[in-house]
């Protein structure tokens, strides 16, 4: 079987790199991208210097606000990003017919057999890179290795503005000193439990066999069992179409009060609405998720007559979801909303344009 050459691009903080692009007074300056702290909101994207303080997305903007008082507060502009992600897209286009968007940030190529016939996959991410930046004044960064999971891995390692390539034969050497913390698809509270097992690098997790990690992690055991391996035999799918678009926190201290579980489900549910407007989409089905502290789990959905995408309307039908549930002062260590029968329309739209998508997901 040949060996694939796969290259994941990643903006280095896409949203907020463009507004520093874009407006030369915030540059060098701790900025963030989302809702206002005083309208509750959440941040979609941090710039470099906000990371310093440990700002990052998906968190709420009134935290944000307290680790670096002097943050700038962006409001989203997608239709901007979209723009300069469908020039991105046409960049990759000149290389490989085979691209899978991810976020709008976020890309797989698979450079196996590519347009220029160029034999190896760095030099491909190489002239990728410097045209990104030629042609949009932003920087990129590259990982390039045998299959996704590696690739992604190898982008992480040497941002901003980087390339990385992990070759076959250094595969299972990377992952075995890799800290399990850094395991894409495997978050805070997944990595305290792998910790709580005697898990803390890639070489631990090659020790453990599949019937142990099934039983300690579910499904995602098998994908676990597979990455410390280094093996990964997804393909890269191009015009790959969502079928559903959604967000979940799993929260480091089990939630017992009802009210924070409630604020916790609206900063969700404007993650949500986030990534739909991205998408440009709306759905129709939406379903809420809730991992208990003894991780029962279950789901609760609502069909509507009409597409949805506003947040007042998800945070009121997932809330209402929620208080249709039997809590009987039980903990939650998860909660999660999710859209699915997504408008068909604009799905085809994603077909001609693929737009990326961030989230912390499970392959």
């Amino acid at each position: 079987m040949q060996t694939r050459k796969i290259v994941h691009v990643d903006m280095d903080a896409f949203y907020a790199s463009v507004e520093q692009r874009d407006n030369p007074s915030y540059r060098g300056k701790p900025l963030v991208v989302g809702g206002s702290p005083n309208q509750r909101g959440v941040v979609a994207a941090a710039s470099y210097e906000a990371r310093k303080f440990g700002v990052h997305s998906a968190m709420p903007s009134v935290t944000a606000f307290a680790k670096c008082p002097g943050l700038i507060f962006v409001r989203p502009r997608f239709d901007v990003y979209r723009e300069i992600s469908a020039a991105i897209h046409a960049i990759f286009k000149r290389y490989s017919d085979l691209v899978e968007g991810v976020a709008l940030d976020e890309a797989y190529l698979d450079v196996t057999e590519n347009r220029q016939n160029i034999p190896y996959a760095s030099t491909i991410a190489k002239h990728i890179r410097t045209a990104i930046f030629q042609e949009t004044q932003l920087t990129a960064t590259a990982g390039v290795s045998i299959n996704k999971f590696l690739a992604k891995m190898a982008s992480g390692q040497n941002k901003p503005n980087g390339l990385t390539v992990i070759l076959p034969e250094d595969a299972i050497a990377f992952v075995e000193q890799l800290p399990i913390e850094k395991f894409h698809g495997i978050g805070e509270v997944t990595a305290a439990k792998m910790h709580s097992l005697g898990i803390h690098s890639g070489a631990d997790l090659k020790g453990r066999s599949l019937l142990e990690l099934i039983h300690h992690f579910g499904k995602a055991g098998q994908y676990y069992y597979k990455i410390a391996r280094a093996e990964d035999d997804r393909p890269v799918e191009a015009n790959r179409v969502r079928k559903s678009i959604g967000a979940e926190t799993s929260f480091a201290q089990d939630l017992s009060d009802v009210g924070q579980m409630l604020q916790e489900l609206e900063q969700i549910a404007q993650i949500v609405e986030q990534r739909l407007e991205q998408h440009e989409t709306r759905g129709r089905t939406l379903t809420l998720k809730v991992k208990f502290s003894d991780y029962q789990q279950l789901t609760r959905s609502k069909t509507m007559l009409a597409p949805i995408s506003e947040l007042s309307t998800i945070f009121e039908i997932a809330k209402a979801l929620f208080e249709s549930i039997e809590l009987e002062n039980r903990s939650i260590r998860l909660l999660g909303i999710s859209l699915s029968n997504l408008d068909n329309a604009k799905q085809l739209q994603a077909i001609q344009l693929p737009l990326f998508q961030n989230g912390n997901i499970i392959f």
